[in-house]
């Protein structure tokens, strides 16, 4: 399976980093500057930007192989105790739940858990 590269535009690339650490289980792969971070997460590497800053991040190979989603309903719960801000409550859909989680930039991400 090829690696999934996503780059978001944030405000602030220091506050946004452990939003992804500490809630969305993200690991950083490289930092090398206040403009522009990578992370990875199995599969997805996401590449963090500050408007302006820096060029296209380099996809990193960790090794990684991919695992199944994590309990839903456990983890929104976990991440509404640490003060996560949601657009919504988890929709059950034909292919499985979801919810929407913003970043501290406002970005929406969808954690999705398949049947």
């Amino acid at each position: 399976m090829s690696r999934i590269n996503v780059r978001y535009i944030v405000s602030d690339v220091d506050a946004a980093i452990p939003f992804y650490t500490d809630m969305l289980d993200f690991k950083v792969v490289m930092h090398p500057a206040p403009g522009f971070a990578s992370l990875s997460r199995g599969d997805l590497q996401l590449l963090l930007n500050r408007p302006g800053a820096g060029g296209a991040g380099q996809a990193m190979s960790t090794g990684q192989l991919p695992s199944p989603g994590d309990d839903i309903e456990a983890t929104v719960k976990k991440l509404k105790a640490a003060g996560a801000r949601f657009r919504n409550e988890i929709v059950t859909g034909n292919g499985g739940k979801q919810i929407l989680i913003e970043d501290p930039s406002g970005n929406p991400i969808e954690l999705f858990q398949p049947f």
